[in-house]
This record gives structure tokens, sequence and C-alpha cells, in this order.
């Protein structure tokens, strides 16, 4: 009976380690996953910008608020007028800006700065979809007594454009690195098993204005070129190997 005992504990031993050394058999899924290479792919897409939009503004500067806000009212009156006779609607104008700021004279005993007069800003910014008449708008707030400029920016309004064109050229990308990959490992490339995209749109920097215009009797056009807008675009890709 004893016997019969360590024989049955060193059996079941056995089986035991058997059971402890026996491989793992991969799964489908994980033999494909196992046979795969993944890679980002990156495309790009020019395509011109069908809207133009910039700010302008007058500063004004009085002993009062009151002197210094009136001043300020009467001028940009007369710049958003110049800008609708220029063509400019009134969906196209908006208000971007308006503050009142005090201008202090400070001295070394130690007193507190006094106030010596206000001065007040108000912008407008103009968003137009002829882009052709940007410079002709630009000349129209100048002459009626623009002081201030803070930016020219070009935009494309339908974001769709150009996508197909810049994910196409993405995985066009993907796929040829791929291959020089698979190649290199001494495999082929077979199908893409998996997709995933993401874009983005490379904004066009603003054109500086400058600040502080310069007035005179007689305001030549300005010179306006909207050039293109690049969108870049983006995919990763698993494709198999074979």
């Amino acid at each position: 009976m004893k016997r019969i005992t360590w024989i049955s504990i060193l059996a079941a031993s056995i089986a035991a380690a058997a059971v402890a050394q026996t491989p793992v058999v991969p799964t489908p899924e994980s033999l494909v996953w196992a046979q795969t290479i993944s890679v980002t792919g990156n495309g790009s897409a020019q395509v011109t910008p069908d809207r133009v939009m910039f700010t302008v503004g007058v500063q004004t500067v009085a002993p009062t608020v009151d002197g210094a806000v009136n001043d300020n009212n009467a001028r940009v009156a007369a710049v958003i007028a110049a800008l609708k006779k220029a063509g400019a609607t009134d969906k196209e104008i908006r208000t971007s800006n308006f503050y009142i700021n005090p201008q202090q004279e400070y001295n070394n005993q130690g007193q507190l700065p006094r106030i010596i007069g206000y001065q007040v800003s108000n912008n407008v910014t103009v968003t137009r979809s002829d882009i052709a008449s940007a410079g002709r708008l630009l000349q129209a707030a100048i002459s009626a007594g623009v002081n201030q400029a803070s930016g020219l920016n070009f935009e494309v309004s339908d974001p769709s454009r150009g996508r197909d064109q810049g994910l196409l050229s993405a995985f066009n990308d993907a796929k040829a690195k791929a291959a020089v990959l698979a190649q290199a490992a001494g495999r082929t490339l077979g199908r893409a098993l998996s997709i995933s995209e993401g874009s983005r749109a490379e904004i066009p920097r603003p054109m500086p204005m400058g600040k502080g215009v310069a007035m005179a009797e007689v305001v030549s056009e300005v010179p306006v070129e909207s050039g293109a807008q690049i969108l870049n675009y983006a995919v990763s890709v698993v494709f198999e190997l074979r």
C-alpha cells in the first residue's frame, strides 16, 4: 500500500512537469500579427487660399477719457465707412478689440504715478472671400485714418479641399517605406491590414503689416499675394509580410 502511494506521487509529478514544459501553441490571430510591419506615411496637398482676413485700427490719445473716445469713435467710423465704400459688407466687418489705457507719468521721488492722458484703441477685422480686393480695402482703410494694423491672413475655407490627394500621397509614402523594410528583412509586402488617419493643416504665417502706419495725403493700393497653403496628412498602416 505504501509503495503504491509513492508510485502515484511520482506519476503525478512527472505529469505536472510534462504539462509545464508543453510549448504554447500560437493562435491564428497571433501568427497574423507576428507577420506584419507597421509604418507611418506622410503626404501633402497644395491648395490656393480663398479667404483673406486682416485687422486694422485707430489709436488716439487725449488728456481726458471723453476726448480720446470721441476722437477715436469719429476716426473708426470713417474707416468703416471707407471699407464699405470699397466693397466690404456689414457681415465682413466686425469689431475685434477695444481698450482704454491711462497714460501715466512716473517720478523718482517715490510718489504714485500721475495720469496725464488716456489712450484709446479700436480695431476692426475684415474677413472676405474676394482675395483680390484685399489690397484695395487696405488702401481705403489707411487713407481713412488707420494707424494700427496687426496682420494679414489667408485661409482655405473648405478643409476637404486637397484631402484625397494628400491621403493618397501619405498612403503611397507608407507603402514605399514598408516595401523597403520588407525587402531588407528578406520578405515581400502583402495586404494592408489596418489603416488609421490623422491630418494637420499648415496654417500660413501672418504677413506683418506693422504698427503706426505712416499717414500720407495719397495712399497707393497695398500689394497683396495670397500664395499657397500646404495641407499635411499622415496615415499609419499595418501591412502583411509574406
